[in-house]
């Protein structure tokens, strides 16, 4: 375990199971020790990390990256929740930020650890890996990428078809757990198409629950990604997990 300073803020280095974990300290901590955890993408597009960090919250990062969400990552990730929970003291319920692929963390593993989330809060957010990396609706899709997902999943081309653990998938499951979600996204994303993404997870999990918000950006691509007044997902993030 190493200290070190992160825009500003002091920074707690240190590894899980081999992986690289960061714990991001805020000058003056909330009661409970509050925490955000980013699935994907640490310090892109973090006005909402940034402004919670100032507000008192904790920031976290633990390296999955390139494992799509899949189960091995899930345990990955529990294993650092663990640490960050029984070491570091944060608390038990975290928000978790999926931005793009981090999508798929953030939602699986709440899926399946509905205990350990407070809050979701997605980003663009990838719910079908269909969609992304596989290309097969509007968007691009990513070739090597998705042949990387398909290995995770252990899944081929034909097997993907008819896949069931999509967080589009889960999104029911997540609605009636009672975790709130909060999602930002660009109506023009050419990457991770809205349509096909966030707007179906939106769908399923409205007609379950009303603890859902989205902020969709006219004629916004993938990027940017967030919002440059961060005010609105902040106030429902504090709405719901403090």
């Amino acid at each position: 375990m190493t200290y070190g300073d992160y825009k500003g803020y002091k920074s707690i280095n240190f590894e899980v199971g081999g992986r690289n974990s960061i714990i991001i300290l805020p000058e003056n901590p909330l009661p409970g020790n509050p925490w955000i955890w980013r699935a994907e993408f640490l310090g892109a597009f973090d006005s909402v990390d940034m402004e919670l960090v100032r507000r008192g919250w904790h920031l976290a990062y633990h390296q999955v990256s390139n494992m799509y969400g899949c189960p091995e990552s899930l345990e990955m990730m529990k294993e650092f929740y663990d640490v960050a929970v029984k070491y570091y003291n944060l608390n038990r319920r975290p928000v978790i930020f999926g931005f793009s692929r981090g999508g798929l963390y953030t939602v699986n593993f709440a899926n399946k650890y509905p205990g350990c989330v407070s809050t979701l809060y997605l980003d663009a957010p990838v719910t079908d890996i269909k969609s992304w990396p596989g290309g097969k609706g509007v968007g691009y899709g990513a070739e090597h990428e998705w042949k990387e997902c398909l290995g995770w999943y252990k899944l081929d081309e034909e097997s993907a078809k008819t896949f069931k653990g999509n967080p589009n998938d889960y999104a029911e499951n997540i609605a009636k757990y009672g975790i709130p979600v909060v999602i930002v996204a660009g109506d023009s994303d050419k990457v991770v198409p809205y349509v096909e993404n966030g707007a179906i997870f939106y769908d399923i999990f409205s007609k379950y629950s009303d603890k859902i918000q989205t902020i969709v950006k006219p004629g916004c691509d993938h990027h940017p990604h967030s919002l440059e007044d961060p005010t609105p997902v902040v106030n429902f993030i504090e709405k719901y997990a403090l």
